[in-house]
């Protein structure tokens, strides 16, 4: 199963990786070792497309004492730190990077209210550097319920990440573990939790999105 947000760039590749063979074929028909090596190239071109833009179906079990991993990856970041653009105090950052062979897709880390959601321009740094959550192009999203008050996610896009798309609407119920929007290439998203927030991950520890537990209260 592909994620919608990939449909234009399989079709392409799919175009592509035909022509390729097909004219590879027809025009070199003496020289084995490059009909092959270009024929291998653009095969591997289609399978790098839709290996990124894959969407695993995970049936998320909602709960609302937990808050999940709204993406696949792995945690780099749990500290305490100052949220300067929506609480403007202090919150628990986890952070989880994704690497380009990860699944991109983002999921509602709880179910609840879309209390705020806001699109930035900016730059392009890696996304582990520690100025990557304030000056990278990004969006911050703040969720709420019962259980959790408000807690803010953020989408960063990294170097080679050039288009964060999010469905996240200010007034939009939404549904723990369901899609959130999509970010391509390599790229982090933050999640800013209130101070106190039991923490279920440790650092360098592999997050599945929709499925791995990030915090729980009992």
């Amino acid at each position: 199963m592909f994620h919608k947000e990939g449909t234009a760039s399989i079709f392409l590749a799919t175009i592509f990786t035909a022509v390729v063979l097909l004219l590879s074929d027809y025009f070199i028909t003496e020289t084995t070792w490059l009909r092959m090596t270009l024929q291998i190239a653009a095969l591997l071109v289609l399978i790098i497309v839709l290996q990124f833009f894959r969407n695993p179906k995970r049936s998320a079990v909602l709960d609302s004492n937990t808050i999940v991993a709204p993406v696949d990856g792995k945690v780099v970041v749990i500290e305490e730190v100052y949220e300067s653009e929506y609480f403007k105090d202090k919150r628990i950052q986890v952070s989880i990077f994704m690497s380009p062979i990860n699944v991109h897709v983002t999921r509602y880390a709880i179910s609840g209210l879309v209390k705020f959601s806001k699109y930035h321009p900016g730059k392009f740094l890696v996304a582990w550097h520690p100025k990557a959550s304030e000056e990278n192009e990004r969006t911050t999203i703040v969720v709420e319920n019962e259980t959790f008050g408000a807690i803010l996610y953020r989408q960063i896009a990294g170097a080679l990440a050039k288009r964060i798309v999010n469905y996240a609407k200010e007034g939009m119920q939404v549904i723990q573990g369901t899609d959130a929007g999509f970010i391509k290439f390599g790229s982090r998203v933050d999640l800013f939790l209130p101070i106190g927030t039991p923490i279920n991950v440790v650092l360098n520890q592999k997050a599945i999105g929709g499925k791995t537990v990030i915090a729980k209260k009992e």
